[in-house]
């Protein structure tokens, strides 16, 4: 492993001077953060990490399970775990990389598939960031708006004002983004705590049995269709993990920076989930095509916590798209994209924003179950399960060890063995195992009770396929063996 000082030297240097600045934009793009600039406490990783899971979305996820997967409470209860947990655990692991490497993610992620090869995730994760959670995002918070004023505002103004303060704080960047996160943090754990109380104690002695009308191959299936979308929604983050934690000293303790943002994102996303599972089974609630999801809490908790409730979904999407934004523009300069401009970065999160609010009009495409939100869940599982199953292998074959880290930066460096594992793996446990309305694989469609499990399938798949590719075709060359101890 290099030393900080050899790697300064190979790494192209993120130039300016942002410190701890708040109120100030961050320059450069995706580059190397020198030890000068780093700060920040592992702590701080707990509420940048919960905020953004405390809004409508979350809680759509629960609901899901028993509207229309058709489980039972305690089936969908303990796929939410499941799928959660992994998802968590894969959170940890890789925020714990971002203090000794300095870099973004998918920056990051070159390792495993070369400067060129990265295009494949990187170009998915854009989509996924700016385009898929923002819509998501922004309209649910939206809607909640409206809804607070009664349909007063119409949604093209709601819509506007969501976009405007999400990226508002993502385009000045790193610091304001967890500063945002933490003073966001305090009234929607308030909010939301409240909300879930009520909910729960308005169905108790009711029992959590509800079904919907259609099962998909019985509890199991239920379980696994479930686990399967808590685990999107909890791995859906993966991929911006070391952008939050690149800033953090190469002395910090990394198991702390790896517990306090993978927890951050298993409490938020367990108590809300449950809370969706619950709020699903509530009589009076509505889940068709054509009812407001949101509205559904009025059936379980005062009017002054409903009302409340929504006031924090509208600041929750906020807090959830911030971070969308910021790591949606660095995977964008992480496609090779060069923008000669000291804030880069920045240009690119204010498109980003521009491109969303078009689409946001456009599309106006809500978190309800005619949206196939689920689908979508499921879909983010099956990229970030091929690409996780390459960089972690990759990882574990290089004990870590990146050398100076040049390799991050140089266009000529190829590993054609990740994206070849990524395309492949991921290809075949698709069309055997998924289970969508536009495609139900071969597994899945004579087997129905298992579920969906495309991701185990892909990430065990590419792990393998990349492994076996990296000891005989793609063998590692000189370049990547540099070994220099600290």
């Amino acid at each position: 492993m290099a030393t900080l000082e050899q790697v300064d030297v190979h790494v192209p240097v993120r130039e300016g001077e942002y410190g701890e600045k708040v109120a100030a934009i961050e320059p450069g793009g995706v580059e190397y953060i020198p030890l000068a600039e780093r700060h920040g406490r592992p702590l701080d990783l707990f509420w940048t990490w919960m905020s953004p899971n405390l809004e409508f979305a979350t809680i759509y996820v629960g609901v899901l399970g028993i509207a229309v997967f058709g489980g039972s409470f305690l089936s969908v209860a303990l796929g939410i775990i499941v799928g959660t947990a992994i998802g968590s655990l894969t959170h940890g692991i890789l925020s714990s990389w971002g203090p000794r490497f300095g870099v973004p993610q998918m920056v990051q992620s070159r390792g495993g598939f070369g400067f060129w090869g990265n295009i494949l995730p990187a170009g998915l994760n854009s989509l996924t960031a700016n385009v898929g959670w923002f819509i998501v995002n922004s309209v649910s918070g939206a809607f909640a708006l409206s809804a607070l004023t009664n349909g007063a505002l119409p949604f093209v103004v709601t819509f506007t004002i969501i976009v405007l303060a999400q990226v508002l704080v993502a385009f000045f960047g790193h610091n304001l983004v967890h500063v945002f996160e933490r003073y966001a943090f305090v009234p929607l754990v308030i909010i939301f705590g409240l909300a879930t109380i009520f909910t729960f104690t308005h169905l108790q002695g009711v029992g959590f049995n509800a079904k919907a009308p259609l099962a998909f191959g019985g509890d199991f299936g239920a379980f696994m269709l479930t686990a399967g979308t808590a685990l999107g929604y909890a791995v859906g983050w993966n991929p911006y993990a070391s952008d939050y934690t690149r800033y953090q000293r190469p002395d910090t303790n990394r198991t702390m920076v790896g517990f306090w943002a993978g927890f951050g994102i298993f409490l938020s996303c367990i108590v809300l989930e449950l809370m969706g599972a619950a709020l699903a089974t509530a009589a009076g609630t509505k889940w068709g095509p054509n009812d407001i999801p949101t509205a559904q809490m009025v059936n379980t908790m005062p009017s002054v916590i409903y009302y409340a409730t929504l006031v924090a979904i509208a600041l929750g999407a906020v807090a959830a798209n911030v971070i969308n934004i910021y790591s949606g523009s660095m995977s964008v300069l992480t496609l090779g994209i060069n923008i000669p401009s000291h804030i880069r970065r920045a240009i690119v999160a204010a498109g980003a924003g521009v491109l969303g609010l078009v689409i946001g009009f456009a599309a106006q495409a809500n978190v309800g179950p005619g949206s196939k939100y689920e689908g979508f869940l499921l879909v983010i599982t099956y990229w970030i399960g091929a690409w996780l199953g390459v960089v972690l292998t990759d990882y574990w074959m290089r004990r870590g060890n990146f050398g100076d880290e040049a390799i991050f930066y140089e266009r000529a460096y190829a590993n054609w063995a990740g994206p070849i594992a990524m395309f492949v793996g991921g290809a075949i446990a698709i069309w055997l195992f998924a289970d969508q309305s536009v495609y139900v694989g071969y597994v899945a469609f004579h087997y129905p009770q298992i579920g969906d499990m495309t991701f185990v399938i892909d990430f065990i798949l590419s792990a393998a396929i990349y492994y076996l590719l990296r000891m005989s075709v793609f063998k590692p060359v000189a370049r990547e063996s540099i070994s220099t101890t600290v």
